[in-house]
């Protein structure tokens, strides 16, 4: 079976674990300190925030920004759930922008014809590993005093002119096992405001900033020692590994690029992608639907993913909540997207099956 994904744990991570389970540190404490400092290394932010997953990052990211009941948070509809859920967390209202046929991130036009004078917020997302225009978005969320945060959590090492997204507003990643790095389960807030950096250490810890002094309202957030080893070990190798997704879906481009039907990922020019979803469309030219196309893959052996067959607005949760935004773009995309394996761990021969079998069909 060629996965999907493919999650692979060395000696060295082992060993890493194993010293921190040895010293008795478990919960938070050096390990993840010294993952934050990497992280922000990396990135080239002030700060960084460890927490217990993205969707916790999403949340106290709004947190911290002082996101209030009623306020509205612009966003796409075209992400995972937890996107828009963090503002239904704050009791804010989620806005949905329809996103960009090509890169199939929010349009930043869409976004500036739904601002009120209840947006607070915009959360962005670098879906599939490919940043948004973010000259544009930065100077709607100027001109208007928006807050920008960035949703990450598929992005990591992904850069927009020379610069890693994360680092122009607030930025949220996700460490699930899935991701182009993990910690088996993880989250990271990235800011260079001082203030930001600490609401978020008081958020995930109880809203204390000294032991047992609790200052505002507060969660268990907490990222453990456990955890913040094996990032430390992931993030050594994460530009190694988003060179062989890069490099696979080089591959899949130069061999379906032609065949009728298929339209492969593009880049755009000033962004550097990191394939961490490679996510093709299937249109009505192929000789068969998606569904159809992803069944046939499954009998051949071939993992694939429809990431997502529902947008946010449409989900029973939102429909509750009396949602009937027209977002038909985003709406269209969800009914052709299909993504193939392109893992760093994928061989040639995977390669040459998958194309074999998506021009065979």
């Amino acid at each position: 079976m060629i996965s999907i994904a493919s999650v692979r744990m060395d000696e060295e991570v082992a060993g890493e674990v194993l010293k921190v389970i040895q010293s008795g540190q478990l919960a938070q404490g050096p390990k993840v300190e010294e993952f934050e400092k990497a992280f922000a290394g990396y990135l080239g932010t002030k700060y960084a925030v460890a927490v217990n997953s993205g969707t916790a990052a999403l949340h106290v990211a709004l947190l911290a920004a002082d996101i209030q009941p009623g306020d509205e948070v612009i966003t796409t509809p075209f992400s995972f759930i937890a996107t828009a859920n963090c503002g239904l967390f704050c009791n804010a209202v989620p806005v949905f922008a329809d996103i960009d046929n090509k890169t199939f991130n929010i349009s930043p036009a869409a976004i500036e014809k739904k601002i009120t004078s209840k947006t607070k917020a915009v959360i962005i997302v670098h879906l599939y590993g490919q940043a948004c225009e973010m000259d544009e978005i930065s100077e709607i969320c100027l001109k208007h005093n928006i807050i920008l945060i960035e949703d990450a959590c598929q992005a990591h090492g992904a850069m927009y002119k020379g610069k890693k997204v994360g680092s122009f507003g607030i930025g949220c990643f996700s460490f699930y096992p899935t991701k182009n790095m993990t910690t088996g389960e993880g989250g990271m807030v990235t800011t260079n405001d001082e203030n930001i950096a600490r609401l978020s250490k008081m958020i995930r810890a109880h809203g204390q900033a000294q032991r047992y002094i609790h200052d505002l309202l507060g969660y268990n957030y907490r990222m453990t020692d456990i955890a913040a080893a094996i990032g430390i070990c992931q993030l050594k190798k994460l530009d190694e590994a988003n060179t062989k997704r890069l490099k696979n879906a080089k591959y899949l481009t130069e061999n379906l690029g032609k065949i009728k039907g298929i339209i492969t990922p593009y880049i755009a020019p000033e962004c550097k992608h990191v394939f961490h979803q490679y996510t093709i469309k299937v249109t009505e030219d192929y000789k068969m639907s998606r569904d159809e196309l992803q069944k046939k893959m499954l009998e051949k052996g071939i993992g694939t993913g429809i990431y997502y067959p529902i947008p946010i607005h449409k989900q029973p949760l939102y429909q509750k909540l009396g949602y009937n935004d027209t977002v038909p773009t985003a709406e269209a995309v969800s009914r052709q997207v299909l993504s193939l394996p392109v893992h760093p761990h994928l061989t040639e021969d995977d390669l040459q099956t998958i194309v074999k079998v998506i021009k065979e069909v």
